[in-house]
């Protein structure tokens, strides 16, 4: 029965441990079955040294060659390896990307809550239209997917239907001016996606760095351009969300991130334009440093 060797056996193993991290962290429902089935049959068929397409095809190794125990040390090691390393990269990019379309939802929300609490109507339904669109995108995605380390959490859906009734309920606030009323509503959503964050062991730094980075980006574009003004104008919004930033951390490498972004904003005052990409470049690596390590 056995119709290849020791190279097709090692990827029929490593084949199953990406399944295997497939069904882990990044599917869902039925698809977790799926993969987990056929990563259970890649994992069989690479012990008993058989490929279900070289049989189709009616192909078959000359010399499959004997599985010696080295041999199957490898393959143990590269399964260990591939699931190991993979585990670390889907578990931390799975939150990422979680954190990301929170952020991007979530800053709808806080421009809507703030147009609210200045009681600028314009501004308030404008923003507050497009956190009904970003709140339809967000709860559609994560009811019908949790990532790995949502899974556990039993209370979230019930968490996401609260705050669609928040928002959904004041609407007619907005719409009719009664924007303190409404602001006082919408307040009511923070507490609740900071639980769920708390409870499933998100760092709430993380989170304050990557709605950082969106803002700091707009800094670096208009440094890398040696725009000046432009560079003022955008450092009020990094300045704002650095603060909540320092407000969970405000060790020596914060404060380097800070001391970066203030001295950015010096150079763009004094008008010293050519100086402004390399400070850029600074403000953006101490940024990454921090990030690769705490975000």
């Amino acid at each position: 029965m056995k119709n290849e060797g020791f190279i097709e056996m090692g990827i029929q193993m490593v084949v199953s441990a990406i399944l295997s991290l497939a069904a882990i962290f990044w599917l869902d429902g039925i698809w977790i079955w799926v993969a987990g089935f056929l990563s259970l049959m890649a994992m069989i068929f690479a012990i008993i040294g058989f490929c279900p397409v070289y049989f189709l095809f009616g192909i078959k190794k000359a010399d499959p060659g004997h599985l010696t125990a080295g041999k199957v040390l490898m393959m143990i090691a590269a399964y260990l390896l591939v699931l190991a390393g993979g585990g670390y990269a889907s578990n931390f990019f799975s939150k990422k990307f979680f954190v990301e379309d929170f952020n991007a939802m979530n800053g709808y929300y806080k421009q809507t809550l703030f147009e609210t609490g200045q009681e600028k109507r314009a501004e308030a339904i404008a923003n507050y239209d497009l956190l009904v669109a970003g709140f339809t995108g967000f709860d559609k995605k994560y009811s019908n997917y949790q990532p790995y380390v949502l899974r556990g959490d039993e209370q979230f859906a019930a968490d996401l239907q609260k705050i669609g009734i928040i928002i959904s309920d004041t609407k007619q606030d907005v719409y009719a001016g009664d924007l303190k009323k409404a602001h006082l509503a919408l307040e009511q959503v923070r507490p609740i996606t900071q639980e769920i964050f708390k409870r499933n062991g998100f760092s709430m730094l993380a989170i304050a760095l990557v709605d950082f980075h969106d803002s700091m980006e707009k800094v670096l574009e208009a440094a890398d351009e040696k725009d000046a003004a432009k560079v003022i104008a955008a450092y009020g919004e990094a300045d704002d969300r650095l603060a909540s930033v320092e407000s969970e951390a405000d060790d020596v490498e914060i404060k380097i991130i800070r001391k970066n972004l203030d001295e950015l904003l010096k150079l763009a005052q004094d008008g010293k334009s050519e100086e402004l990409p390399d400070k850029a470049a600074e403000l953006k690596g101490s940024f990454i440093k921090v990030y690769l390590t705490r975000g």
